[in-house]
């Protein structure tokens, strides 16, 4: 019943839009409850493929659907735009903002899959010279970056300075990194090949760094051999058991596990060596009383509800069970799992079994017609596993016209040279990092509508060749 004494239907409140939190919303569709999800974006990043827009191969929109869009037929859910930013386990309430706006929204069941994002390591100060891979803006930031070296560095050739513009370090080597690093030099040495003057794209390097002995290293041994084999007869060049010590807007200082140090003169870096879950699991820690781990990850039950608080769920990346892996499958099982439990009781059923992960397999590109594949005991490579790759990414993109979109782009992209996704702006490669700088009651958690003060919005106005160099 609510406040006045009538009866109501329970409400299920659910923090973010990505894979935990949109699948947990669907998963109540005919479930007799009223579902308010709450994203500080408007959208649902499908991130496996977010590397595909940082090179020009997809647009954003085609990894990116809006919430809303998606939701739209679903009547038993509203979606709201706003960041947590407290939340009142006592009165069952979450407190959100989007710019001076506040909300609150009471719940009789919570769910929070807010995810996790890029782990610097102890050196917050890295990711001004480093952008992470985990969001749309990310994306957009790093394609600015990436496609404006190539641009300077036509421009400082002839006063032999464009080698720096032409390095590229991509930092880690999981799946993002190499997939990463596999696509900026196919860009350089294919589609780039024959667009510039002044010079040669495909002389540009790539260095992929890691601290770990292996590529890949929970694809197993072979298929990390395999793998670095395949990164270096592409022409990578690939460093491991190598540490970043420090980092400026010029390059990267490595030191290596034999003592050695070095420093790589770089202008375009990307980091992918680690992640840290979500802000908000901390806070929900102390909301609840529950304990977070190294990583930030907050500790649940097996069946996904905190210690005295079966009411609240936790799902995907910002939850540590079982050492699960911080993957989407995780994630989308979690929320089919939470949103069953609470069907269930509903229903008046008895309580489930304990949340088990079942692993369908990793999967990772290495470059166009390469890829591994680990299913069960089965380890495909090569041209197989990456069609494989190709159709299972296809099948978890969200829309019709997505699929259909992605296809054509990936025939273009994989198939002829062309990358109709190249279009970068001075906004993107500079703009992101200095809105990220305002005060949230001046920007609001996503910008929506507001202009940062005293940046002009027509990109004329600002100096082109100096961007790429105050923003590597």
């Amino acid at each position: 019943m609510d406040k006045h004494g009538k009866d109501r239907r329970p409400r299920v409140a659910i923090v973010g839009s990505g894979f935990g939190g949109l699948f947990a919303a669907k998963a109540l569709r005919r479930v007799p409850v009223d579902v308010t999800l709450i994203s500080k974006t408007t959208h649902h990043v499908f991130q496996p493929l977010l590397y595909q827009v940082a090179t020009g191969i997809l647009s954003q929109g085609e990894i990116a659907p809006t919430t809303r869009d998606i939701l739209k037929r679903q009547r038993n859910v509203e979606v709201l735009l706003g960041e947590v930013t407290d939340i009142d386990v006592a009165n069952r309430e979450l407190h959100s903002r989007m710019g001076p706006i506040r909300t609150v929204t009471g719940y009789d069941y919570l769910l929070v899959a807010t995810g996790a994002g890029p782990s610097y390591f102890g050196h917050p100060e890295f990711e001004e010279f480093a952008p992470g891979l985990k969001t749309i803006d990310d994306a957009l930031e790093l394609r600015g970056r990436i496609y404006g070296a190539f641009e300077v560095a036509e421009l400082q050739a002839p006063a032999g300075l464009a080698e720096p513009w032409l390095t590229f370090v991509v930092v880690g080597a999981g799946p993002t990194g190499v997939e990463v690093a596999g696509q900026i030099r196919e860009l350089a040495a294919r589609s780039l090949r024959h667009n510039f003057r002044r010079i040669s794209p495909a002389k540009a390097k790539v260095v992929l760094i890691d601290g770990g002995d292996a590529v890949l290293s929970s694809f197993g041994p072979e298929q990390s051999a395999h793998t670095k084999a395949q990164l270096e007869k592409m022409g990578i060049d690939v460093r491991l058991g190598a540490f970043v010590d420090g980092m400026d807007a010029d390059g990267v200082d490595v030191r290596y596990s034999d003592g050695r140090q070095e420093r790589i003169e770089a202008k375009c870096k990307v980091w992918a060596a680690g992640v840290a879950a979500s802000p908000l699991a901390a806070e929900l820690a102390r909301a609840t009383g529950a304990e977070v781990d190294r990583s930030g990850r907050i500790k649940c039950l097996p069946d996904l509800t905190l210690p005295g608080h079966p009411e609240i769920f936790v799902v995907g990346d910002m939850v540590a069970l079982n050492d699960y892996p911080g993957v989407a499958q995780v994630a989308m099982q979690g929320a089919k799992y939470a949103a069953k439990r609470i069907r269930d009781e509903q229903a008046g059923k008895a309580d489930a079994e304990p949340f088990h992960y079942f692993d369908k397999g990793s999967m990772a590109t290495i470059s166009r017609f390469r890829a591994v594949t680990n299913i069960g005991r089965f380890r495909l490579r090569g041209f197989i596993a990456w069609l494989m790759w190709l159709f299972v990414h296809l099948m978890y993109l969200v829309g019709f016209f997505q699929r259909v979109s992605t296809l054509g782009h990936w025939f273009l992209a994989f198939i002829g040279r062309s990358r109709t996704e190249a279009t970068t702006t001075t906004y993107q490669a500079r703009g992101v990092r200095e809105l990220r700088q305002l005060p949230a009651d001046e920007l609001g958690s996503t910008g929506v509508g507001l202009d940062p003060p005293g940046k002009p919005t027509d990109t004329s106005q600002l100096d082109l060749p100096a961007t790429p160099a105050d923003t590597s």
